[in-house]
């Protein structure tokens, strides 16, 4: 439920009104120039030197000083600054004379000129996907049903801290990535040759992030899980004591209003990977969607290769193909060459009555005689209803298949931990390895090559680096089904977290 605006949130927001005011880069500059000097911790500036400080930036000819005062006095009125009278002592009649401010900015205008600042920066959706902030939250949340309530000064405020900022920054990441994907430019890209070049690692990329989301997501849940609203309002009191430690000169809320906001944040956390009655998550609606990124590259991708595929002329090549038919000696030399180069024709099943003249196994299918079928007219005109036939169980053969993909698996899993214990390795280090092995071994070195850095992640959160030989040393890789030579890399793997590798490596085991 969405929290009700109170009277003040809905009012007319006259900070704004120097963003799109008639002398709107002048009054731009004052405000960029005084905030850039409350960056630097200069607080309260004199109408002089705001004004030597934007005339440094050679925008505006002609402007004087007894305009920036006028400036400085209209964003005074519109609440942006705040001035205070300068007791400083006067040197010249002119100063005495003159009314002498300080001004500081607005904690308003502050907020305005942060937003503008980001906008400048903005240049796409941008994001990513980060699977290990799934291991972050998992890793808060046990620790807040560890200590049931008990903690150190300070200890509360942090986990929350780092559980929301971590939470908040999965979302907004996440969300922007999987948007750019979706963008006009994402669809022409998808639609050129040159999209081919990223597939793989795009591909590869989300899959990794699905496969983390599918691992982890059931671990939060069962954290959630774990903490009782016991548990949840002993660690709220101590947020809130922590909170209260902190010296404020501006109380702008109380304890009530501050535990209501706790609260509700901590639902938005929760709904966000559990979801509510009736309704789904949005964990799952992100991995949904990550799913449907990849169909759309793989479909544009068949696309694309398709297209290269029908514009290639081949008439050369098949006229020397019917110039090699031509010069066949027989019929059998002809149907052997038309099995190389064709291969098997799609096939279609004709029934019909069994003309054979002999059982012979001898006699070839070319001397039987024919049997005739009458095939269906192909109008529009609706065919007459048809039984339809029983659905084929093939129960048999997919738990055959889920046996094999299991062990495919937990071998795969086995050899990451051999290479994680082994920390790195050269080409040239690796025994006499399996065929399976050997497709690890070149999906490792392909998917870092195709990385800027030359270091990809896994989905268990294990970090592989590629490092080329410095004199383009070579070798010989002994594999089961044969040799393969190629550079002697170096691989380099490293656990991202260790306290999740130490718990997943214990889960990999107790399968193997």
């Amino acid at each position: 439920m969405s929290k009700i605006p109170n009277v003040n949130s809905l009012r007319s927001v006259s900070e704004l009104k120097y963003v799109n005011a008639d002398n709107v880069s002048r009054y731009r500059a004052i405000m960029r120039f005084l905030y850039e000097q409350y960056q630097k911790l200069n607080y309260w500036l004199k109408p002089e030197q705001i004004f030597k400080g934007i005339m440094s930036w050679n925008l505006h000819e002609g402007y004087t000083l007894e305009q920036c005062q006028i400036d400085l006095e209209q964003l005074i009125e519109w609440g942006n600054l705040s001035s205070r009278h300068d007791g400083g002592r006067a040197v010249t009649v002119e100063e005495y004379l003159r009314k002498k401010y300080q001004y500081l900015l607005t904690p308003y205008s502050i907020e305005i000129e942060r937003l503008l600042e980001g906008l400048e920066r903005v240049h796409g959706y941008g994001g990513s996907l980060e699977p290990t902030l799934l291991d972050r939250i998992a890793d808060i949340l046990i620790d807040i049903h560890y200590h049931a309530g008990a903690y150190k000064l300070g200890e509360a405020l942090e986990l929350w801290k780092s559980l929301y900022d971590a939470f908040q920054r999965l979302h907004k990441t996440s969300v922007d990535y999987i948007a750019s994907l979706q963008t006009n430019r994402a669809e022409e890209l998808m639609a050129t040759d040159a999209f081919l070049v990223y597939k793989d690692s795009l591909t590869q990329y989300l899959r990794d992030f699905v496969q983390a989301l599918q691992r982890r997501s059931f671990k939060i849940e069962g954290n959630f899980a774990k903490i009782k609203f016991d548990i949840l309002n002993l660690f709220f009191e101590a947020v809130i004591e922590d909170e209260w430690q902190i010296p404020k000169l501006e109380e702008t809320f109380t304890k009530q209003q501050y535990a209501e906001e706790l609260l509700e944040k901590w639902h938005s956390v929760q709904r966000w990977f559990i979801g509510e009655s009736g309704s789904t998550s949005e964990l799952v609606l992100l991995e949904n969607a990550s799913k449907e990124a990849v169909v759309r590259m793989m479909r544009s991708a068949t696309r694309i290769q398709e297209r290269r595929r029908s514009t290639i002329s081949r008439k050369k090549e098949l006229e020397y193909l019917g110039e090699w038919f031509y010069r066949s000696p027989n019929l059998d030399s002809a149907h052997k060459l038309a099995a190389y180069a064709f291969g098997l024709f799609p096939t279609r099943h004709l029934q019909g009555p069994d003309n054979r003249e002999s059982d012979s196994s001898e006699i070839s299918m070319w001397e039987e005689p024919s049997n005739t079928k009458t095939l269906r007219s192909k109008s529009r005109k609706k065919n007459e209803r048809l039984d339809t036939d029983s659905i084929i169980d093939k129960s048999a053969q997919k738990k055959i298949l889920k046996q094999e993909y299991i062990l495919k698996h937990r071998q795969e899993l086995q050899f990451v931990i051999q290479m994680v214990e082994k920390e790195n390795l050269f080409i040239s280090e690796f025994g006499i390895i399996s065929e399976l092995e050997r497709i690890q071994i070149l999906r490792w070195i392909s998917l870092c090559t195709a990385a800027s850095q030359f270091t990809f992640y896994m989905p268990e959160g294990i970090r592989v680096r590629l490092k080329q030989p410095l004199n383009q040393e070579r070798t010989i890789l002994q594999c089961e089904d044969g040799e393969l030579e190629l550079l002697n890399y170096e691989l380099q793997f490293q656990v991202a977290n260790k306290e999740a590798w130490i718990e997943m490596k214990h889960w990999i085991e107790t399968i193997i």
